[in-house]
């Protein structure tokens, strides 16, 4: 066993899950990576075992044992409800860390952009949620349920709506756009009518592809009318889901609402007709409000959380360092 102090974090969400293990200094020491551990969309086998295979990656190529670890923290996609953080604790239970904690990946995101862990969280990414932590330790969740249950953001809903407006441009039941010329480059079809065709006869109703997003920005970039609107209309619905975060929060003392803002859409994205509405609908009941994108990948949002655990005091010089290290792309 190892001398030294070792801090384990796990992002896990819908796509996949990257485990990070870091000293009590922020040094990064080694990495893992696999596929989905949302267990809402895989099952807790397969989570747990996605898990599982992330942080042997980890330990593996730091020659390091569970046992080396000080502290491990998940940050999780999927912890909605009670009954989610029950299944999914009795699972992790099972790993052999002497100290460990589990979270939902909302609180690690807000850990990235705030370094008082104070403020609201809005998450989009391939899907949805929103949450916030106020001063005395309170945590609120908004939305992240799904469309059926109030959701209307998220890449994959995006790409649908994208889609759906598109067919409607084509139709004349919209103004004229190039959303059907970015639906034929992304899809491969030579037409319209051999596209829609083609995905009717599948019977396909949703699109989940939140890729599609890309040639959504691309063409507000472009100017694109229609391609503005939708993308102003996801920054209003983020804008109102924010609003309602921290109402059922009570408000914030001091003078600024700390916002931040994390997943694809949003931080590869940055859309500034997006950004420019969310900050207006933010600002129809809270005038004070800092929008924060944060550069670090949301892994060290966990391990972040882990050093608070540990009483280790972090700085604007960890996140920097942080923020320097990337995201699993560059492990």
């Amino acid at each position: 066993m190892s001398t030294e102090t070792y801090i384990l974090g796990v992002d896990g969400g819908g796509s996949k899950t990257y485990a990070v293990i870091v000293d009590r200094d922020g040094h990064k020491i080694s990495s893992g990576i696999s596929g989905s551990s949302n267990h809402q969309v895989v099952g807790i086998d397969q989570a747990y075992a996605a898990i599982k295979e992330s942080i042997e990656q980890a330990l593996h190529a730091a020659s390091l044992s569970y046992s080396d670890m000080a502290f491990a923290q998940y940050a999780l996609a999927g912890l909605d409800r009670p009954h989610d953080h029950e299944i999914v604790r009795k699972a992790l239970s099972q790993l052999p860390f002497a100290r460990w904690d589990m979270a939902p990946d909302t609180m690690a995101g807000l850990r990235t952009g705030s370094l008082r862990n104070v403020g609201i969280v809005l998450i989009c990414g391939s899907g949805t949620n929103a949450a916030g932590r106020n001063e005395a330790g309170a945590t609120v969740q908004v939305g992240g349920v799904g469309y059926l249950y109030g959701d209307s953001l998220g890449a994959n809903y995006m790409a649908t709506t994208m889609f759906r407006t598109a067919v409607r441009s084509w139709e004349g039941r919209e103004i004229a756009s190039s959303l059907p010329d970015k639906l034929l480059a992304y899809f491969g079809y030579s037409t319209m009518e051999a596209l829609v065709d083609h995905f009717l006869e599948r019977n396909i109703q949703q699109i989940r592809e939140g890729a599609l997003t890309i040639s959504l920005h691309a063409a507000a970039d472009a100017g694109d009318e229609l391609a503005i609107r939708l993308l102003k209309e996801a920054g209003k619905e983020l804008g109102v889901t924010g609003n309602a975060v921290i109402r059922k929060l009570g408000g914030f003392k001091g003078d600024t609402v700390p916002v931040v803002l994390i997943g694809s859409v949003l931080q590869k994205g940055r859309n500034p007709h997006l950004l420019e509405e969310l900050r207006n609908t933010l600002e129809t009941e809270n005038p004070n409000v800092e929008l924060m994108i944060p550069e670090m990948a949301p892994v060290y949002g966990a391990i972040l959380l882990a050093f608070d655990h540990l009483q280790i005091p972090t700085s604007e010089g960890t996140h920097r360092r942080f923020s320097e290290y990337g995201g699993y792309e560059q492990q």
